[in-house]
């Protein structure tokens, strides 16, 4: 029998599932696709924006982290994330109140910094965990011109990226590997990286929200796992078009790259929240990026779209090769 590994379903299956799912229903203008962050669905004056995601690699934060990544997916809709829905799976024989407590705290913590409010959900010990896992179902809205959907994305769009790469992975690999790395690298690095998660910070809602006010913005995407090359997979999937990216261009911290050396990971591989891919004409690059660069959010053009027929391509060195292809996250690699 042929299982599947650790991580997202492969892209081609989970298209082939989703294309046999109808939608009967006018009034949901975005369905299941990949490459689309959430459903929108018709609520009279304005959209309703849904999304769902749970935390499985970690459980540091995993009620902050929770928060945050489904409120990434309603801003890349161009919403504002409004209440959230919480299911919280905890491990039998390893849960006590402190733990419950903390992740409540953190739910709440998070929902409060973001204007969201938590208005409902399901909490249980379930057996076969070895740790908690929590998953929200958030919903925002969004005034129907500001609605940004990925299929509108074209070929000579340009590919802006923001902050840099692999942010939530190297915070994550800082907790899981703390004491290994602090005799390596010290306990001011690793706490420098650890606190990745607020600075540069995963969250993009700020600035999904501030590009959204000032250009006609073709696409937002925010690459979580299978980094960078997945995100730009989907982006080319569910926009029809090719991609093409500049290795030199896209950025990474210098934290990222000695830690990718140290484990060997590819960081275009490595999960990936807290960058967000944005896609405009190339009459509105400047605006957004003016835009983005007086809010201090670090952002370069990466590349842009091409012809279906073009491929997945970047440039490395001046020579065009593949876009790589994770079969799993790199980050699994070492956590």
């Amino acid at each position: 029998m042929n299982t599947f590994q650790v991580g997202k379903l492969n892209t081609k299956f989970l298209d082939e599932l989703i294309g046999s799912i109808g939608e009967n229903d006018p009034r949901v203008i975005v369905g299941p696709k990949v490459g689309e962050d959430a459903a929108v669905i018709d609520f009279g004056d304005k959209y309703l924006v849904s999304t769902t995601d749970p935390i499985t690699f970690t459980s540091h934060k995993i009620g902050w982290y929770m928060v945050n990544v489904n409120a990434n997916d309603i801003a890349t809709m161009g919403g504002v994330p409004k209440w959230l829905l919480t299911s919280i799976f905890l491990p039998e024989n390893k849960t006590d109140s402190a733990l419950v407590k903390e992740i409540f705290y953190d739910i709440e913590k998070a929902a409060e910094e973001l204007g969201i409010v938590v208005c409902g959900g399901h909490t249980e010990i379930t057996q076969g965990l070895d740790r908690p896992i929590v998953s929200g179902n958030m919903l925002g809205e969004v005034d129907k011109d500001n609605l940004v959907t990925n299929s509108r994305a074209r070929a000579g769009d340009q590919i802006i990226l923001t902050k840099g790469i692999a942010i939530e992975g190297m915070a994550l690999l800082a907790r899981e590997r703390e004491k290994e790395l602090s005799g390596k690298f010290g306990n001011l690095f690793v706490e420098k990286v650890g606190n990745f998660l607020l600075d540069p910070g995963i969250s993009v809602v700020k600035e999904a929200h501030i590009v959204n006010q000032v250009a006609d913005i073709r696409a937002m995407h925010d690459p979580t796992e299978g980094g960078l090359a997945a995100g730009l997979r989907e982006l080319a999937s569910v926009s029809n078009t090719g991609v093409l990216v500049y290795e030199e261009k896209i950025r990474y911290l210098e934290e990222t790259r000695i830690l990718c050396s140290e484990y060997n990971l590819d960081p275009l591989g490595v999960i990936a929240s807290g960058a967000l891919l944005i896609v405009a004409g190339p009459d509105d690059k400047d605006a957004v990026i003016s835009e983005l660069v007086q809010n201090d959010i670090e952002c370069s053009v990466i590349g842009k779209l091409t012809d279906k027929e073009y491929g997945l391509k970047i440039i490395v060195d001046g020579t065009p090769r593949e876009l790589p292809y994770f079969e799993v996250d790199e980050i699994t690699k070492v956590i």
